[in-house]
């Protein structure tokens, strides 16, 4: 059920969702950078980083 909320608020919100896993670790800063680069970019490591 964690998961699927985490993925959930990926998909709004990719550094969100990357955040409630990893903290603020190279995970979230890098989904972070990613998503202001682009979303899709974003939400592409966002949905790898949490089902990895």
């Amino acid at each position: 059920m964690r998961t699927f909320i985490e993925i959930l608020l990926a998909v709004f919100i990719p550094p969100l969702g990357v955040f409630l896993r990893f903290g603020c670790g190279l995970e979230f800063w890098l989904c972070l950078l990613l998503t202001f680069l682009g979303f899709v970019p974003g939400l592409i490591y966002a949905i790898y980083a949490l089902t990895k």
